[in-house]
């Protein structure tokens, strides 16, 4: 029986997931010994626990009673790490975290590298994405995101903000009249980031807000492809402070309009209420919000 406990842990996973590929992705192995594990443990039961088509899996009637009882199983094994981890000194576990693709060489991705180094009996695995990923559905522990929250049903801590710079390439620049007002942007190409609105709110150095709204030439899903297009001098777009300092360091982006503000984006680590490793969790959102406060004094300091 012990030897097939590995066996049930996959098989509720695929019933999560909805999928064996799904599955796959979440436990990292192959679909195809995900599908043959399954079938192994259908052999030691003697039952059929899904029903399989090419588009989708069923649960059958033995398959919904021992899911309930595999997941029961799974939930009181989840609990009872999250006890030790309270009481250990050395917290054990793993997590799986999400967070935008523009994110991956920040701040925020250097304090997980380093809660990994401090807890060497911790596994993360990283998700990066721009796309917005939900937490429960997508089976994550702690979803990093960007932007000021509008869901107030889950948990969340503000791990804290980035200023945001209006750019464009500088050799696109170059061919332009400098800019003096925001206005003045309205006949320049533009850049626009997906989930961004299509105008851009810019306040000024008298409190003034103007929006501009200007012609967008290409709209991407990814900061990280805005970043490069802009770089190609396909024209203005706003970036984190960070993309737009490494391209202004490199000289291929120049700054545009730098006495009018932009409005900074929020970092905040959202995670269920009933978190399966809730000590797990806490302790993961406290240290990387720890780190970002350490480096905002650093920086002050500076």
């Amino acid at each position: 029986m012990i030897e097939y406990l590995r066996h049930m842990a996959i098989f509720a996973s695929v019933v999560d997931e909805g999928s064996f590929r799904g599955a796959a992705k979440a436990i990292g192995l192959a679909p195809s010994r995900v599908s043959e594990t399954v079938s192994d443990l259908e052999s030691y039961l003697g039952v059929t626990l899904l029903y399989r088509t090419t588009r989708k899996i069923a649960l059958t009637n033995e398959g919904r009673m021992f899911y309930a009882r595999v997941a029961e199983m799974l939930r009181s094994a989840e609990s009872g790490l999250n006890d030790l981890n309270a009481l250990s000194l050395e917290p054990v576990g793993a997590l799986r975290v999400s967070m935008p693709a523009f994110m991956s060489t920040s701040s925020l991705a250097t304090a997980i590298a380093e809660f990994v180094r401090q807890h060497p009996q911790v596994a993360i695995s990283v998700s990066y994405t721009d796309e917005r990923k939900d937490l429960l559905e997508d089976g994550f522990d702690v979803n990093i995101r960007v932007g000021w929250l509008d869901d107030s049903s889950m948990m969340s801590r503000k791990l804290g903000e980035s200023d945001r710079a209006l750019v464009a390439g500088a050799k696109y620049a170059s061919t332009r009249p400098q800019p003096t007002h925001p206005s003045d942007l309205e006949s320049w190409d533009w850049l626009r980031y997906k989930y961004r609105p299509d105008h851009t709110t810019l306040s000024g150095p008298d409190g003034k807000v103007v929006k501009v709204l200007g012609q967008a030439r290409i709209e991407v899903d990814s900061i990280d492809a805005l970043h490069h297009f802009t770089c190609q001098n396909l024209g203005v777009t706003v970036l984190p402070e960070h993309l737009a300092a490494r391209g202004e360091a490199k000289g291929e982006l120049v700054r545009l309009l730098p006495d009018w503000g932009l409005i900074p984006i929020g970092f905040f680590a959202v995670w269920p209420d009933t978190s399966r490793r809730e000590s797990l969790t806490l302790l993961f959102v406290r240290f990387i919000a720890l780190q970002q406060e350490n480096l905002k004094k650093v920086r002050a300091l500076e």
